[in-house]
């Protein structure tokens, strides 16, 4: 069984936030100094624990970006265990209910950032999810790539590919998946080395975050 709780960043523990720095070595290999930086920048911290170990976190913030409802992943990381797409699953069942609570009968963007394709399956059931193979970003979708990138401080971005580029940190949803994900070229400009990444969303439509009522515990 997969637990979640979920709780203010500003309460997270030095040991806490080495339990996450030592949950991220098989993958972004982010110190425990960089997670406290991280946890200044966001607002919520979930941790999904089994057999009463860390599985997972991830950092968000619930907010409105030019008025629009918005659910930011600004930073997370699935453990590389047999478990982890049921880890997932159990970190984005607490990311709606949170978000359906504090956004009833609203239509919410959900974003993250990505440099590979496991963190797509966090906005799997979502509604036009960019970007996306083959659909090609009009006007205001790139606007929205414009917005998000900026939000996540990515000091460039080209909205055309979605792609921007970070202080090297790699700042992502680092999750790898246990699933094999086609997503074309969506990827093919990424690099760790030079922290580059996707910027993607969502919309978590109203009758889709209704179905959240209950927390992930329940």
């Amino acid at each position: 069984m997969i637990e979640v709780y979920t709780k203010d960043c500003s309460a997270l523990s030095d040991a806490e936030l080495g339990d996450m720095a030592d949950l991220t070595v098989a993958g972004e290999g982010w110190e425990a100094g960089l997670l406290s930086k991280q946890a200044e920048e966001w607002v919520l911290v979930s941790q999904a624990f089994a057999t009463g170990k860390l599985h997972g976190f991830m950092m968000t913030t619930l907010e409105r970006i030019g008025g629009t409802p918005s659910l930011l992943i600004g930073v997370g990381c699935v453990a590389r265990k047999r478990n982890r797409s049921s880890v997932l699953k159990a970190l984005m069942h607490e990311q709606l209910h949170k978000t359906l609570m504090a956004f009833p009968d609203e239509d919410v963007v959900i974003a993250t950032r990505a440099n590979q394709a496991g963190p797509f399956e966090a906005l799997g059931g979502l509604t036009d999810v960019r970007p996306w193979p083959a659909v090609r970003a009009n006007g205001e979708e790139r606007a929205w790539g414009r917005r998000l990138a900026k939000r996540f401080g990515d000091p460039s971005f080209d909205d055309r590919s979605m792609i921007g580029a970070g202080d090297g940190d790699n700042l992502v949803l680092d999750h790898e998946s246990l699933k094999k994900h086609d997503l074309g070229p969506i990827f093919d400009e990424c690099n760790r080395a030079d922290d580059r990444h996707v910027v993607a969303w969502g919309w978590a439509m109203a009758e889709y975050l209704d179905r959240y009522q209950a927390p992930a515990n329940a």
